[in-house]
């Protein structure tokens, strides 16, 4: 009865108005689960009408049938799901393109093995949608959040924000969590000033966000470990070191405000 208590008073706080919802799944060789993953984020969407929710499978350069499979999804389900192709690798560029060629009030994206419990996805959501952040970021190495992966895997990425806090200032509890949300107006004012193609990219957002003083939101989340993951640490850690290298040489890009520069509210 408590536990449900909090989750009614959790879902009373962020309430929001009605938004379009764009929730990216950037795939590469994902065919063996693309489709159980989309039925499952379909039928949560069903249960969650306070939104029009949208799916959108941004396939970067698949060698597989990802496409193929992604094609077919698209066709089941009209309205409810968009292919965005991509000929070249790098979760980067897909969340780069998706995010600016949305038209939805808020832009979101997830993994496709569904690490992150999808039911946060009204945390990372509605406080965009009420105009009280403009970028949300989920968390799994917050105190609040429930976290079930190997000790090799804790220690590296404890040891990565680490880093981002001491050599570039980043005050986040989880920077590469991959299930995150902006507003379109951020995302247009934002987005373009990224520039790593891959991995890093979600750290650098993070940053230059910071930076330029928009509204971060934390969402603790409950995560588990996939043991087939598609990410290796060790060259995906010198991408994260040559990033935050590059950004303290040549510093964090500004926003130029004005126009679509600074937050406004979803009509």
């Amino acid at each position: 009865m408590v536990a449900r208590r909090a989750d009614t008073e959790r879902e009373a706080r962020y309430y929001a108005p009605v938004a379009t919802v764009d929730l990216v799944i950037p795939v590469y060789n994902e065919e063996h689960v693309l489709a159980d993953s989309v039925a499952k984020v379909l039928a949560w969407a069903d249960r969650h009408p306070e939104h029009q929710w949208r799916v959108v499978l941004a396939n970067n350069a698949s060698t597989d049938r990802t496409l193929e499979v992604a094609q077919r999804l698209e066709a089941e389900h009209p309205g409810r799901v968009a292919v965005l192709h991509l000929p070249v690798k790098g979760r980067g560029i897909a969340l780069r393109t998706a995010w600016l060629t949305s038209a939805a009030d808020v832009s979101a994206y997830m993994d496709v093995d569904l690490s992150t419990d999808i039911e946060h996805i009204p945390e990372l959501v509605n406080p965009l949608a009420a105009n009280e952040a403009d970028l949300a970021y989920g968390s799994r190495l917050s105190g609040k959040s429930q976290t079930k992966r190997s000790f090799k895997r804790e220690f590296i990425s404890r040891s990565y924000v680490l880093i981002l806090r001491l050599l570039a200032g980043l005050r986040v509890s989880d920077a590469q969590c991959g299930f995150k949300a902006i507003r379109r107006d951020a995302a247009l004012a934002l987005v373009p000033l990224v520039e790593d193609p891959r991995w890093f990219w979600d750290s650098e957002l993070l940053l230059i966000a910071q930076q330029n003083g928009y509204r971060l939101r934390e969402v603790p989340v409950r995560w588990l470990e996939d043991t087939d993951t598609r990410v290796h640490i060790f060259s995906t850690a010198m991408e994260d070191l040559k990033g935050i290298w590059r950004l303290r040489r040549h510093g964090i890009p500004k926003v130029q405000r004005g126009g679509s520069g600074g937050p406004s509210p979803i009509s």
